[in-house]
C-alpha cells in the first residue's frame, strides 16, 4: 500500500527531529509497529493518537494531516 499524506509527514517529521519510531511511540503510548504502519499507510491512528503527535512535535491537526486552506 501506498503511504498516506499523512504517513509521509510523520515520517518527515521524525527524520527532520531526530526522533526513531520507538521513542515516538514510547512519548505517545503506543508501539513502534503502529508507527511503522502509520507511515507505511497501512493502519490509520485515532483522534485522540492524532492529538499525541500533534502536541508532541507542536504542529496543529491541520499540518500534521496535510490539510490546507
Amino acid at each position: 500500500m501506498k503511504p498516506t499524506i499523512f504517513g509521509e509527514t510523520l515520517l518527515d517529521l521524525r527524520r527532520e527531529r531526530g526522533v526513531n519510531q520507538s521513542t515516538l511511540a514510547q512519548a505517545i503510548g503506543v508501539s513502534k509497529g503502529i508507527i511503522s504502519l502509520w507511515e507505511n499507510g497501512l493502519r490509520e491512528p485515532t483522534l485522540s493518537n492524532l492529538l499525541a503527535l500533534a502536541d508532541y512535535f507542536e504542529i496543529t491537526l491541520d499540518e500534521l494531516v496535510g490539510r490546507e486552506n
